[in-house]
């Protein structure tokens, strides 16, 4: 039998592999799915003031009693601990931590002023939901054995609340979004288990694919009669290349040995769209540029890594 601590071990890698990578993003795809419904439900968007609070209840503890259950319960339950993985992905996971945080507040404050609630009480009531709603699971792995509290996730939780709330109350808009995007690579094909194994699991699973941006739009910084149109952002990207492991590649899949592949960080800058500020009559519109604002639009990208400056047409 193997002693307690190589289980533990052995739990925390096999926990690394199956939940850092695309925990975060299930949550938030749970949460668009929510938001879509009430998108598409005047009645409710009318007069569900009561259907909100009990919506996020609902949805709360529902989603969190789903995920204890999914990977938490065969997992023995101790103190609560810390745990450091700031050596892991490239840090990839902790900017996953930020943008859901503050796209969580973003299309919640835009539900609730919907229903009728007040600026302040949407601003802070759907920005710290997203935060609360991460911490938890924090807490889960803090109390996990095979696991442990990320000091740094729950940072990266501040910082996308944050940023919300700090100017919906300072600027009543968003000037500055977090945003993401997604393109294939060919990692997964070598570890396919880790990474995915289809385009869904691909676009929640595979940090190489993914980029996570800090869109700023243009015409909001205050510059006099500024030419450029209301919708036009510009955006810096962060992504990384040749990760096939967490921290560190491995040499064998299952036995059947895959190609050495450099570990780097990739940075971008790009324009982009703020969907919430092209002006439309249609509500059906409206609420498609809500749901679908958190992604960042293909363009043309300088990118910046060890390799050099490179010029991408078209980047997803």
């Amino acid at each position: 039998m193997q002693p307690a601590t190589s289980k533990r071990l052995m739990h925390r890698e096999l926990k690394t592999k199956r939940l850092k990578p695309f925990r975060t993003f299930l949550l938030t795809g749970f949460l668009l799915i929510s938001v879509a419904s009430f998108a598409q439900n005047d009645s409710v968007m009318k007069g569900g003031r009561a259907l909100i609070y009990g919506g996020v209840g609902v949805g709360y503890t529902g989603s969190m009693i789903g995920l204890y259950s999914l990977w938490y319960k065969d997992y023995p339950m101790g103190k609560f601990h810390f745990f450091n993985d700031n050596a892991e992905w490239l840090m990839m996971d902790k900017a996953g931590h930020s943008v859901t945080a503050y796209q969580i507040g973003r299309i919640g404050h835009t539900i609730m002023r919907s229903c009728g609630f007040g600026e302040k009480r949407s601003v802070w009531f759907s920005g710290l939901t997203g935060f609360a709603y991460l911490t938890t699971v924090e807490i889960f792995d803090g109390f996990s054995t095979g696991w442990g509290a990320s000091p740094t996730d729950m940072a990266a939780n501040f910082i996308g609340s944050g940023l919300f709330i700090g100017q919906q109350l300072g600027w009543h808009e968003q000037k500055i979004q977090l945003k993401y995007s997604f393109h294939n690579t060919e990692y997964p094909a070598y570890n396919p288990s880790q990474l995915g194994r289809n385009l869904p699991q691909k676009m929640l699973k595979d940090y190489n694919g993914q980029t996570y941006w800090l869109s700023v739009n243009i015409s909001s910084l205050g510059l006099q009669e500024t030419r450029f149109p209301k919708w036009l952002n510009l955006a810096a990207g962060y992504s990384i290349e040749g990760l096939t492991g967490s921290k560190a590649n491995t040499g064998t899949v299952n036995g059947t040995g895959i190609p050495d592949s450099e570990r780097r960080s990739q940075f971008y800058i790009s324009p982009d769209i703020d969907l919430s500020r092209i002006k439309t009559r249609s509500k059906v519109l409206k609420h498609v540029f809500n749901v679908i604002g958190f992604v960042k639009i293909p363009a043309p990208a300088l990118q910046f890594d060890k390799k050099g400056v490179t010029l991408i047409p078209v980047y997803f």
